[in-house]
This record gives C-alpha cells, structure tokens and sequence, in this order.
C-alpha cells in the first residue's frame, strides 16, 4: 500500500504523540508500505514554524530531515500535474497545503493518512 502521510500526521509520528493512534501508527511502520512525506508538508511546516505559528522541538531544517531518515518515510516531489490537479479539486477545502496532498493521492494512488474532516470530502482515499 502507498501511504501519504499529511503534515500533522507527520509530525505526531516523529514525536512519538498519543493522538497517533496504534492502528496508523502499525500502518505507517508496516514496511511492506510504501510511506511518503510531501514536499508541501516540509514546506508547510518551515512556513508556519517561521511565522511563529507551530511550535517544534528543533528548528525544521534538522527535525524534518532526521524525522524522515528515522522513519524511513519518501520523499514526495510536487510536480505539475500535482499542481494543476489541486486547481481543478472542488473548493471543499481553501488550505493549498492540503489541496496539494489531496491532488498528489489521487494522481500517485497513494491512501492519504489524515484526522482532517474536511479532506475526507473529497474522493480520495483516506487512512484515519
């Protein structure tokens, strides 16, 4: 199975946070999937940490790198067709974050592990 974790996903599985429940938890470290980590999601968390809006242990230039090596999670490029699919989802969601994620699911049949309600609005699959 291809796993796309989103941001908050994440970053509860490198800190080891109880909101992470032991189903996902079992999921993402199950090696027979394949676990991604987007490009939007480390950009996201350098811009919300920068804005003083998230707070983290360690500036993300070291935790996200180490999180992802410790995890062993993929990286996920964002590329064109990622962009133009996250302009022509519907506007159930306004985050261009999340709409990248949504977008990159769909086109990289990847189950998108998220607890945002919003996001299960669309048709893409979804791991909670």
């Amino acid at each position: 199975m291809r796993l796309l974790l989103d941001t908050h996903i994440f970053l509860w599985a490198i800190s080891d946070d109880d909101r992470l429940t032991a189903r996902v938890r079992k999921a993402i470290e199950d090696r027979r999937h394949s676990v991604f980590v987007s490009a939007a999601t480390t950009w996201e968390i350098a811009i919300k940490w920068r804005a003083g809006k998230l707070e983290l242990p360690l500036p993300p230039d070291d935790l996200v790198p180490t999180g992802i090596a410790r995890s062993h999670f993929d990286i996920l490029p964002i590329s064109v067709a990622h962009t133009l699919a996250a302009a022509n989802l519907p506007m159930h969601h306004s985050d261009p974050f999340d709409r990248i994620l949504i977008a990159q699911a769909m086109i990289e049949n990847a189950t998108l592990i998220t607890v945002d309600e919003k996001i299960m609005r669309y048709t893409v699959p979804v791991f909670a």
